[in-house]
């Protein structure tokens, strides 16, 4: 009762968050709110403890901190979580977005999948409706051409009729629905893999495209894109990661510069750098793939090509399977371009995130703070620790692991997505950590640090710098993600899941109603008729078997076992049967009486035999 009141206060509160920034004009998604609610709660400075029960003045305060915070457009750390909430709602790894794609594109096919698979016996003229709404279905599923571009339309009907003549459609008509929408997805590999075919022989396949070339110089451009904006990134985050440096060293030349906000903005362009590299791993992904589909799409055609030959005729068992495989090769490639498409709007919705640090500081604003500081990348900060390791003999109770002493040592799991463990809790920037220093086991996680001093620290006492970082991340709520500390936060997340093991979802679990059908009876049945659940009819069938009847029963009895025990017996008693006609009938007929005389024969030699019939008449009866 107790968790159905709280989740009811907080859709409360994220429900009059939500409607006072829309009457501020700023329209904001649920998930935002939601989010922003729990890091303001989250924040140790505004004092709301999860161990008391909030007043209404208490939510009140919450409500317009939270009002406050998501008004406040100049913020780099509203930004950032923004970014996080957009990626997390919008990011679909391969599977998922082709997965989505097929469900979309067989909703949009459902109807003329219907309109074919429900019919039945039909006219002529009827028949033909069906078979033009085959062709549909083939034109709409491969993709290439539309229902307005008549040169595709009799495309599609001519390489259908090779395959598949209307005299067929008696045979089709007759078959299951689930053997229906088999065959045609069937036809349309096959109808796809001719018009491939024919475009290669510059027979026809005027209205496709050639998207491995397409494909090819999508992939340069977007791979120089991203390359691009991942260079601006990286020099954005080394020149704050100077900047803070250098004005912990030296506070007053800096003291009109917010220290909060540049920390802000550095969080803000490690966010986006995270979300860059993901996408950049997608691409050479995409990359890789379209390579070899190119591959495998030359030798199929290579193996039609040859198999063909010129022939006026070949057997359909022969060129039907290279015809489908040309088909399923052609939908990776339109694949690929699906999400390639999607990884290019999602970089570029990406840059949105990045104009408030941007506008706060400036080109020139940057280069006038760095006069005489050194800024150097991540690269030059490894390369200036890689010959300083940590002494084992230096720590005890600790392991530490190396390169060399330890098996898959690149795929380690390592803590706060590689930052320096001790930089962030202490200095409150994000520093590259250096593996070839040491990694620190502690508690079955593994820590990396940006320098030797840095990991003797840590390693003195790490559930305190532990500590520090979660206490870093209460105050500045976009850390949770970047660093990946959601696994401490689920109990006031409850939103929080794993969508999979290189970043978390902050949105809430989609729900939504569905159902399904089942075809009565998809299988054969299996009824055994000669099982009996009956256990007398089962000795009774035994008895059957043993045939008692010419088999001797041998018994004995001795002193210890006479008159022990009594046995009983137990047998079907005879069953009364009788039938009842429909009436009693009778007739009664005289007795025929015929006597016959001389048979003994007499003193002549020839026998004189007379029948005399004494039989009553009829009437006399």
């Amino acid at each position: 009762m107790a968790g159905e009141l709280t989740r009811s206060v907080i859709k409360r509160i994220i429900r009059q968050v939500g409607l006072k920034c829309a009457a501020k004009g700023q329209s904001l998604s649920e998930t935002l709110v939601a989010f922003m609610v729990k890091a303001v709660v989250l924040d140790p400075r505004n004092d709301f403890s999860m161990d008391r029960i909030l007043t209404e003045n208490d939510l009140q305060d919450l409500i317009q901190l939270c009002v406050t915070r998501l008004l406040d457009t100049t913020n780099p750390s509203l930004s950032t979580i923004k970014m996080q909430v957009y990626f997390d709602m919008n990011y679909a790894n391969r599977d998922e977005l082709l997965a989505e794609q097929e469900r979309v594109l067989e909703g949009k096919l459902a109807p003329v999948v219907r309109a074919v698979t429900e019919s039945g016996p039909c006219a002529q003229e009827e028949m033909e409706n069906v078979y033009q709404k085959i062709v549909t279905y083939a034109l709409l599923r491969s993709g290439l051409g539309s229902q307005t571009d008549i040169e595709a339309v009799r495309e599609v009907t001519a390489a259908l009729q090779s395959v598949f003549p209307q005299a067929e459609m008696i045979t089709f008509i007759s078959l299951s629905k689930k053997d229906k929408e088999q065959q045609l997805k069937d036809l349309a590999m096959l109808v796809t893999g001719i018009r491939l075919w024919n475009k290669q022989c510059q027979k026809g396949g005027s209205s496709i495209d050639d998207l491995p070339d397409i494909l090819n110089k999508a992939i340069c451009s977007a791979t120089g894109l991203l390359n691009e904006r991942m260079d601006s990134c990286l020099l954005l985050a080394h020149r704050y990661t100077a900047l803070l440096e250098s004005m912990q060293e030296e506070p007053r030349r800096y003291s009109h510069l917010s220290f909060m906000r540049l920390k802000e903005a550095l969080f803000n362009v490690r966010q986006y750098e995270a979300f860059l590299s993901i996408l950049q791993s997608n691409t050479i992904t995409s990359a890789q793939e379209v390579e070899s589909l190119n591959v495998q799409f030359e030798a199929a055609m290579m193996v039609l090509k040859n198999t063909v030959q010129d022939k006026t005729s070949i057997e359909s068992k022969e060129v039907f399977p290279l015809f489908m495989e040309l088909s399923k090769l052609w939908t990776g490639f339109q694949d690929e371009m699906l999400l390639l498409s999607f990884l290019t709007n999602m970089a570029d919705n990406l840059q949105q995130f990045l104009e408030v640090q941007s506008h706060l500081f400036s080109e020139e604003k940057l280069k006038s703070l760095l006069e005489g500081v050194t800024v150097k990348s991540d690269e030059e900060r490894m390369k200036e620790t890689m010959g300083t390791r940590v002494n084992v003999s230096d720590f005890k109770n600790q392991e530490w692991l190396f390169p060399e002493t330890t098996d898959n040592f690149d795929q380690l799991l390592i803590q706060y997505h590689g930052f320096c463990a001790h930089s962030i809790g202490v200095k409150g920037i994000t520093l590259p950590g250096n593996p070839a220093i040491g990694i620190l086991k502690h508690k079955e996680k593994y820590y990396v640090f940006s320098s030797k001093q840095a990991a003797y620290i840590f390693a003195q006492d790490p559930d305190k710098f532990i500590q520090l970082n979660v206490e870093k991340a209460k105050k500045n709520a976009e850390l949770i993600q970047l660093l990946e500390l959601r696994h401490q936060f689920e109990y006031l997340v409850p939103h929080a899941q794993d969508r999979n093991a290189n970043r978390g979802s902050l949105k809430p679990s989609a729900k939504h109603d569905s159902g399904t059908q089942t075809d009565t009876h998809i299988l054969p049945p299996t009824i055994v008729r000669s099982y009996e659940w009956n256990e007398w009819e089962l000795r009774r069938k035994a008895i059957k078997l043993a045939n008692l009847r010419r088999k001797l029963t041998h018994a004995m009895q001795t002193d210890l076992s006479h008159m022990r025990r009594e046995n009983f017996t137990q047998v079907y008693l005879p069953k009364d049967a009788g039938t009842q006609t429909k009436r009693d009938s009778s007739s009664n007929v005289p007795k025929p009486q015929v006597f016959l005389k001389g048979l003994r024969g007499g003193s002549s030699p020839t026998t004189h035999m007379v029948a005399v019939d004494l039989t009553r008449p009829l009437d006399e009866t």
